[in-house]
């Protein structure tokens, strides 16, 4: 059975499910929704996610939003091994820490910028804006000096749904390899990924290049 997955590539948390469905050869049909032309707040779509966000992701008959719910469910159903959602319960609640953390800090201090751009025209971004953004690179460094990768030694679906976001966001709030080598160097070494080629990087060029362009 093909999973359904409703998009919009400029999304970072649509553009972190479709890492996950390359990472885990998931089969699945790409459904564009048009946020911009308000596609999201369609009846027909509203039915699927009342909250009116992308991703929305249909397995059969299971339908879930939020790519921070999403990553784990095609982690569990379509990996081959746990190493990117680990059974083990001490190393799961570390990756399930760091997709929250990735909820409330860095996606929603990154959309507080990037949302207000896209979708109502906004021209500025506040310095307090930055300073959160920039406190968030902080948290980051300091994770990232613990461990190679955000929740632990080895990459998981924590480091894809936040990789998805700081794609884009190092575009319009420049991180300063100087003062953040262990971010730096984490964000350089998954770029590379085939994954985040395929299906992250235009998304990320994109949504960063619009942001920018309207941006005083």
């Amino acid at each position: 059975m093909v999973v359904k997955l409703y998009t919009y590539n400029m999304s970072p948390s649509v553009r972190s499910c479709l890492m996950a469905c390359e990472i885990f050869n998931v089969p699945f049909e790409k459904i564009p929704i048009d946020i911009q032309a308000g596609e999201h707040l369609t009846p027909e779509f509203l039915k699927k996610n009342p909250i009116h966000q992308v991703p929305v992701m249909e397995d059969g008959d299971l339908t879930l939003h939020d790519s921070h719910a999403i990553l784990p469910y095609l982690a569990d159903t379509y990996g081959k091994d746990d190493s990117w959602y680990p059974k083990d319960v001490k190393k799961r609640a570390l990756v399930n820490q760091k997709l929250i953390f990735n909820a409330v800090i860095i996606f929603a201090r990154a959309r507080n910028i990037t949302g207000q751009v896209v979708l109502t025209g906004k021209r500025t971004i506040e310095p307090e804006l930055i300073a959160a953004v920039e406190e968030g690179y902080e948290f980051m460094e300091a994770f990232l000096s613990r461990t190679k990768y955000i929740a632990g030694d080895h990459v998981t679906i924590a480091d894809v749904a936040i990789l998805a976001v700081m794609t884009s966001l190092t575009q319009i709030i420049k991180l300063d390899a100087q003062k953040y080598p262990k971010t730096s160097a984490w964000l350089e070494n998954l770029k590379t990924a085939p994954y985040c080629k395929k299906y992250d990087e235009a998304g990320a060029n994109e949504l960063a290049a619009y942001v920018n362009s309207r941006v005083a």
